[in-house]
């Protein structure tokens, strides 16, 4: 008679629920997080910092504080910290959707490996996003809670609802960021996000100075980038000088483009896995 000698407990791929694809995946992320962490340490939490020391404290003692055209802060300091966190989890999100994620398609292929198992595409991504997250939270969380003292919050519940703002922010360059490195051949395109992308945003997206003074025209192509959203809620949560309409519009945007982004990283790394 003839019997069935394959493993009782094999599934094809794919055959996993949602949260079983997630925790088995993010698992693995974090394994990775705890032998590498100590390297981000200084650019996660002690860079910004510093940044905030020169930025705000030195430099903006040099700096007239008019709330009217600070946007309501009462120092420069206070202008400039909201924006500061939020730009962070841009750059936090980036970094950490970029090169190890071609790494794991291109270099040690992880993901080819981890396909091979019941896991799904969409199990790969949602765990490295939910690392991702992760990281963008807790380095926000810890930046938030190191500001405290500095007197640069005008409410107790602001600081928690810009800090989901941030991780907003955070998700929102996640995802895009993800689909753009897996349907990316080298990693010279990584310079070309950073210098054309990354560092454009930083300067001219609201952290440093009101966008007012970028005239007219710049002005509204600063309003409709990502990162304005995230600076602008962050800022007015922080201050409580919450304009809701407009809050809402900000968190509407970062919402719609996670959704987005999500989606455009799962097909693309469909896409270049099945290639």
């Amino acid at each position: 008679m003839a019997t069935d000698t394959s493993p009782v407990t094999s599934r094809p791929a794919g055959t996993l629920s949602a949260y079983e694809g997630f925790t088995r995946q993010y698992d693995y992320w974090l394994t990775v997080y705890k032998r590498t962490w100590r390297g981000g340490v200084v650019s996660s939490f002690a860079t910004p910092l510093f940044y905030v020391v020169a930025m705000g404290v030195l430099l903006g003692g040099f700096i007239d504080a008019d709330p009217e055209r600070l946007e309501g802060a009462a120092s420069y300091l206070a202008f400039v910290v909201p924006g500061l966190v939020a730009a962070h989890a841009m750059t936090i999100a980036v970094s950490e959707s970029t090169y190890p994620v071609m790494g794991a398609i291109k270099w040690h292929k992880t993901f080819y490996a981890q396909l091979a198992t019941p896991l799904a595409v969409r199990d790969l991504v949602n765990a490295f996003l939910g690392f991702v997250l992760f990281r963008v939270a807790s380095a926000c969380a810890v930046f938030m809670l190191v500001l405290a003292p500095f007197g640069v919050f005008e409410s107790w519940w602001g600081p928690f609802l810009a800090w989901v703002s941030q991780v907003l922010v955070g998700m929102a360059f996640a995802t895009l960021t993800f689909g753009y490195s897996a349907r990316l051949k080298s990693e010279e395109g990584f310079g070309v996000l950073f210098r054309l992308g990354v560092l454009p945003l930083t300067l001219f997206s609201g952290a440093f100075f009101p966008i007012t003074n970028l005239g007219p025209v710049l002005e509204w192509v600063a309003r409709l980038t990502p990162l304005w959203h995230g600076v602008s809620l962050s800022r007015m949560l922080c201050l409580d000088t919450v304009d809701w309409p407009l809050a809402a519009l900000n968190a509407g945007v970062l919402v719609v483009l996670s959704v987005v982004g999500w989606r455009w990283a799962v097909t693309g790394l469909e896409k270049r896995l099945e290639s």
